[in-house]
């Protein structure tokens, strides 16, 4: 009869080195769940008063055979014998709710931890649970109440708001690393220059850079990619091509990096010729490298050439297109006119095709105002947004169909889909501000809106006429161009105007496509002032100056 029958047979009380052998036994024998089991059979049929090397087991046992229901009757049964602030205890059933996602009961625990411990490894894993599911608010709460925190803290709640989206908080957690006298590390600088990509925060990413330089950190092509990729979406591609020209090129991300960069800024000759650099150099490009070429040719009109690569990314390099790569030839086809083929490859492709090809699509047909392809696409897209709603009413707007365009408007406000603001923001001063259409919450509002006035008045003398059939509202045509006047770029733009000297270049970024009432704006006032206006909108870069832009029109 085995020990666990005759404890069964005869009620008796089980010392605790004996019980807990039976435990460990299953457990060495890699038998977790049984050991669960004899845990539970010990508890009812004897008089087994289990101590912490007992729980100590158990967990292990949850672990290993990822019980996690098992694991939280335990934790019941811990609370109630006032074991839980034991550490070996409260350390295993801390570690067990982090690798099971349950971020809520491991906080709790994390709280009672910090009584007798100030290591910041258990802070790390909570940190790092909280990010990999975008909480960063409360990945920041358990940050904040730390009381040790090393660089692999600092490094990830600066990844993690880079990843969030929050490139502002980003920033600002790197300078208070900064200040708190750890030294950042590679990680904690390609982190950085991400968030400055992301913002288009260039004063900042130079000091970042400059700060590089003075620690002498060692570029690796991580960091080498950061930097470069940094200065072109800082609107610096001079920087970036400067940079790329003196650091090692031998990994295929430091060039993607460079031709990503040249295609944001429409440079698709330069491109081009990066890429057969790149061929030249020994090194194989990869499915980045062939989105970026193919983005460049979409933006520049470059239909053939997007074509010839297209064909040879599967034919010489055995690269299988993926959405975005259908995507991009979608939109070349598209921008060039070119309807039918495009709706023809959309519907040749091996794999279902996404909202941004439709979008694509959408927006090219009331670009060239063909109405009945562009129902035909507004009908295939899944999640149809403001966006979506707003071109529709356009193209039937277009075509004098302004009962289907109230309709639309109708059917949007019956749907409760609310319209995506668009919002621009600066950076001056080593701050960033930022400016939703129509706003007035900043501080130095009536300034702005007198400079933003004064010059739209200049604009007007100089040719430009508000494209007021934009504006899809049925108001007078003074309302209408009053709600051009107040976009959230124009007020940017006013708000350096204001803030700068002449001659000094602006840089605007926009979380939305510019409209071309905007763009020919831009253009004016580019001529009226005589200085260069950067603008960075979602799709791509635009330089304004004497009156022209780098996309040449073709945006």
């Amino acid at each position: 009869m085995s020990s666990l029958n005759c404890l069964r047979k005869y009620r008796v009380r089980v010392a605790f080195p004996y019980a807990n052998a039976i435990l460990r036994a299953s457990l060495e024998k890699g038998c977790p769940q049984k050991s669960l089991t004899d845990y539970n059979s010990m508890l009812h049929l004897t008089a087994f008063c289990p101590d912490y090397r007992t729980y100590v087991l158990l967990l292990k046992a949850c672990a290993k055979c990822s019980d996690l229901y098992a694991a939280m009757e335990i934790h019941s049964h811990l609370t109630k014998r006032g074991l839980l602030s034991n550490q070996h205890i409260a350390t295993h059933m801390f570690k067990l709710y982090i690798d099971h996602d349950r971020m809520m009961e491991a906080c709790k625990l994390f709280w009672l931890m910090l009584e007798w411990s100030t290591d910041p490894f258990h802070g790390n894993l909570m940190l790092t649970g909280f990010l990999k599911h975008g909480q960063l608010e409360k990945a920041y709460q358990i940050f904040r109440r730390m009381p040790v925190k090393d660089l692999i803290s600092w490094n990830s709640m600066i990844a993690g708001a880079v990843r969030s989206s929050y490139p502002k908080e980003a920033m600002n957690i790197f300078s208070k690393l900064v200040n708190s006298g750890l030294v950042p590390d590679a990680f904690s600088f390609s982190s950085v220059l991400s968030a400055c990509a992301q913002a288009g925060a260039r004063c900042y990413g130079v000091w970042v850079h400059q700060l590089m330089v003075e620690l002498g950190v060692e570029m690796n092509h991580i960091l080498s990619s950061a930097l470069v990729d940094m200065y072109a979406k800082c609107g610096r591609i001079d920087m970036a091509i400067g940079i790329f020209k003196t650091i090692k090129r031998n990994h295929v991300s430091v060039w993607n990096a460079m031709i990503c960069g040249l295609a944001a800024h429409g440079l698709g000759s330069d491109v081009v010729m990066f890429f057969h650099d790149m061929e030249s150099v020994g090194l194989v490009p990869d499915g980045v490298t062939f989105l970026a070429l193919l983005t460049a040719c979409s933006h520049c009109g470059m239909v053939e050439e997007a074509c010839q690569y297209f064909e040879v990314m599967a034919t010489k390099y055995s690269i299988t297109p993926k959405v975005e790569h259908y995507g991009a030839m979608v939109d070349t086809l598209s921008r060039a006119g070119l309807l039918d083929e495009a709706y023809g490859l959309v519907r040749s492709m091996k794999m279902k095709p996404d909202a941004v090809i439709w979008r694509t699509l959408f927006s090219a047909c009331c670009r060239y105002r063909q109405t009945k392809l562009g129902e035909i696409t507004f009908e295939e897209m899944v999640c149809q947004g403001s966006g979506d709603y707003t071109l529709l009413s356009n193209i039937y707007s277009s075509a004098n169909r302004w009962d289907d365009s109230e309709e639309v408007w109708r059917e949007r406000k019956k749907k409760r889909i609310r319209k995506t603001k668009g919002l621009s923001w600066v950076e001056l001063g080593g701050s960033i501000h930022a400016f939703k259409a129509g706003g007035r919450s900043h501080p130095d509002t009536d300034g702005i809106y007198q400079v933003l006035h004064g010059l739209s008045k200049r604009a007007k003398v100089e040719g430009y006429t508000p494209l007021t059939e934009l504006v899809m509202k049925d108001v007078s045509e003074e309302e209408r161009e009053e709600n051009l006047t107040v976009h959230s770029e124009k007020l940017a733009v006013a708000y350096s105007v204001l803030k700068t000297g002449p001659g000094t270049e602006i840089m605007v970024s926009k979380n939305l496509q510019t409209c071309s009432d905007c763009h020919e704006w831009m253009k004016i006032i580019s001529k009226v002032l005589c200085r260069v206006i950067i603008m960075r909108d979602r799709v791509r870069f635009h330089r304004f100056e004497g009156g022209c832009c780098s996309c040449k029109d073709y945006w």
